[in-house]
């Protein structure tokens, strides 16, 4: 409490201001399992981006005098039945999973948040049917829309992108059009709307910059849920074509063989599942620093 001694009464000091970049680091820095799931996420985009140079052999190229190999100096994590070696393709694996799950957000957030805001915004007749062909979709599990769209389209990276695209763009859609409900009754709206700004401006200006924080916490929670799908797509057998390396395959191809090699579906499964707790640990601390409740204030 201050107290003003030319009237001699008191009154609460204000909590000091910080910037909102100040504010984000001390929030989102604070849990050690944030930063662990930061340093796990960083290892993945090196590994995938300077794949090449880390992999010690070829991933696809084998040698069936080395099938089956156990893991030694030359190989540390053992070959497969096609004399691979598990490592390189682990590696490459990375890619693959970052790859699939980074442009199947973009593809679904930006169709998804773009149906939501135009639904939300407009009413009337464009909700209607934008929103009701969203709940058709979301009538459907996730994966298993995804794999029959994947079971008709055929494998390939490419199909595989446009099966969980389809299958996860109505989440952000629903998302976003209850956001923009939201905010578009705000005060600060209604005053634009009042004052003859284009309804472009508002979406622009107004309501998608508020809309922004909670949508970022979604895309980063749902990178590792498709990233998870995409495993599951290659595990059935319909996700990457070989011989490319998907970590998803590598687990089916290795189950046969775990009594005598448990690493070859050990070390994929333990990558997918380091990854996924990874990306929801920071979507959590991406949640909590990005919770407007709180903003500007220490």
């Amino acid at each position: 409490m201050v107290v003003d001694h030319i009237s001699g009464t008191g009154f609460l000091e204000a909590p000091p201001r910080v910037s909102a970049w100040r504010r984000f680091r001390r929030v989102f820095f604070q849990r050690k399992l944030v930063i662990f799931g930061l340093v796990v996420l960083l290892l993945l985009v090196f590994t995938a981006i300077f794949a090449e140079w880390l992999a010690p052999h070829d991933p696809y190229r084998g040698d069936l005098a080395d099938s089956l190999s156990q893991p030694s100096r030359q190989y540390l994590l053992g070959t497969d039945i096609q004399g691979r070696d598990t490592l390189s393709r682990l590696i490459f694996g990375a890619r693959t999973a970052l790859l699939a799950g980074l442009v199947t957000v973009g593809i679904a957030a930006v169709v998804g948040i773009t149906l939501g805001l135009v639904a939300g915004h407009f009413g009337g007749i464009i909700s209607m049917i934008i929103m009701r062909s969203m709940d058709a979709l979301m009538g459907f599990p996730m994966i298993l829309l995804a794999l029959v769209i994947a079971a008709v389209l055929g494998g390939g990276i490419h199909n595989v992108v446009i099966a969980l695209s389809v299958a996860t763009t109505p989440g952000y859609a629903r998302t976003m059009y209850g956001l923009t409900l939201s905010i578009r009754e705000n005060d600060y709206v209604l005053a634009q709307r009042a004052m003859g700004a284009s309804n472009l401006r508002i979406v622009v200006a107004h309501i998608l910059p508020n809309a922004l924080p909670p949508m970022i916490v979604l895309v980063t929670l749902q990178l590792g849920t498709l990233i998870l799908a995409e495993a599951s797509l290659s595990f059935l057998g319909i996700g990457i074509k070989p011989p490319g390396a998907a970590w998803g395959a590598m687990v089916y191809d290795g189950y046969r063989y775990l009594q005598t090699s448990p690493v070859l579906s050990f070390a994929p499964g333990l990558a997918i599942m380091l990854v996924v707790f990874a990306l929801n640990m920071v979507g959590d601390g991406l949640r909590d620093a990005l919770d407007p409740r709180l903003r500007g204030l220490l």
